[in-house]
C-alpha cells in the first residue's frame, strides 16, 4: 500500500473520531440545556410563559339535591330529638343556586318533610327556603334563610355548608342548620339539622 493512502486512510480516521466527539458534546450540551418548567407555564423561543386558566362565567345556575334529619329542637328549655317517641322526620331539599361571583349567590331550597310514627308515614310539611350564600375557599359556604312553613311556623336558618368531594359530575356536600321558628300559636323553638347532598357541577 501506497504512503499517499496510509496518510489518506490516517486522516479519515481522524475526521472520523473528531466529528464522533463534536456530536456526542452536542448532545450533551443540548441535554444540560432542557429546563424543567412548572405544569401550569409553557417555554416558547427560550421565554417562560404562565398558561391562563379559564375563569367560570357568571352567573351559574347549579341545582342540587339531599335529605336532612332534625337532631334536636330547643323550645320552652326542653331538648327533643328527632327519634322521641318513635317518632321520626326526614326532609328531602331540592335547590337552585345561582352563583353571581366566587364569593356571593342567591339559593332557592324547597323541603318536604315526611314524618314517620305510629306504625305510618305521611308528608307533614314543606318548607320554603330562600337565602344569600356567603362562599369561602375550599368550598366553605354560610347561607343565611328565611324560612316558610305550611305548618305555619316561619323564622331563618343560619346553614354552615361544606363541600368534602369533587367529582366531574357532582360535587358532594354536608351541611349543619340551626332552625329559628315562631308561629302557629306555639313558642319559639331552636333546632339543629344535619344535611347530606350533592350539587350538579
Amino acid at each position: 500500500m501506497s504512503i499517499i493512502a496510509v496518510d489518506f486512510i490516517d486522516i479519515m480516521k481522524k475526521l472520523l473520531l473528531a466529528t464522533s466527539i463534536v456530536l456526542i458534546l452536542s448532545t450533551l450540551s443540548k441535554a444540560q440545556n432542557v429546563k424543567e418548567v412548572p405544569p401550569d407555564s409553557i417555554s416558547y423561543s427560550g421565554a417562560l410563559y404562565q398558561k391562563i386558566s379559564a375563569k367560570p362565567k357568571y352567573p351559574r345556575v347549579v341545582g342540587y339535591l339531599g335529605f336532612i334529619l332534625p337532631l334536636e329542637t330547643l323550645q320552652e328549655g326542653h331538648l327533643t330529638p328527632n327519634f322521641d317517641h318513635h317518632t321520626t322526620k326526614i326532609g328531602f331539599p331540592a335547590g337552585v343556586n345561582v352563583l353571581y361571583s366566587d364569593h356571593f349567590g342567591f339559593s332557592y331550597e324547597f323541603v318536604p318533610t315526611i314524618t314517620a310514627a305510629g306504625g305510618t308515614s305521611k308528608m307533614s310539611n314543606l318548607l320554603f327556603h330562600p337565602g344569600t350564600m356567603f362562599r369561602f375557599d375550599h368550598g366553605f359556604a354560610i347561607i343565611t334563610r328565611l324560612a316558610f312553613e305550611t305548618s305555619g311556623r316561619y323564622g331563618f336558618t343560619p346553614v354552615f355548608n361544606q363541600v368534602f368531594a369533587h367529582t366531574k359530575a357532582v360535587n358532594y356536600f354536608v351541611s349543619a342548620a340551626l332552625p329559628n321558628r315562631w308561629g302557629n300559636a306555639d313558642k319559639y323553638s331552636l333546632g339543629l339539622s344535619l344535611q347530606f347532598g350533592f350539587s350538579f357541577n
